[in-house]
């Protein structure tokens, strides 16, 4: 009795947390540095399912040079939508080897579905207007550790 009692408050805690999380941005993702031609950008990694489902929700502010880059384990049409997500953000639906696929402009609070145009492995966020400012478009290709080939 005392393990399943144990067992129970346990469930509870992961419950409690999980609804917390759930409300709040997640700030302490792993980081990668990626390059954009001679622009850097310091994006966090969200690679497992619930870092990926949350991304960048609850989120009130983002610095220029930061974005989110979401990694899955393999190569599909990714579909995204804005649903608790208060920054306009522009997502860059990008190939194993860097190659940006396509770009989305993207709402707040929206759950318009924004996919890539073909299979891909990463998503990469950023704000809203940053890949248009600095000139990147479809066919730009990304540097940095994820789209080395190995």
């Amino acid at each position: 009795m005392k393990y399943i009692a144990i067992a129970l408050l346990g469930l509870a805690v992961a419950h409690v947390n999980s609804a917390c999380a759930q409300d709040a941005p997640q700030m302490n993702l792993p980081r990668v540095k990626l390059s954009a031609g001679m622009h850097l950008i310091d994006a966090q990694v969200a690679a497992t399912p619930q870092q990926r489902s949350t991304g960048l929700m609850f989120r009130r502010d983002m610095p220029q040079s930061a974005g989110m880059l979401f990694v899955f384990e393999q190569a599909t049409v990714q579909c995204f939508w804005m649903k608790n997500t208060i920054l306009p953000l522009t997502t860059a639906f990008v190939a194993n080897d860097g190659t940006i696929v396509n770009l989305a402009d993207m709402k707040p609070h929206t759950t318009d579905s924004h996919c890539s145009k073909e299979p891909v492995r990463f998503v990469l966020e950023m704000n809203q207007g940053w890949f248009r400012k600095k000139g990147i478009k479809a066919g730009f290709k990304l540097g940095g550790q994820p789209f080395e080939v190995k």
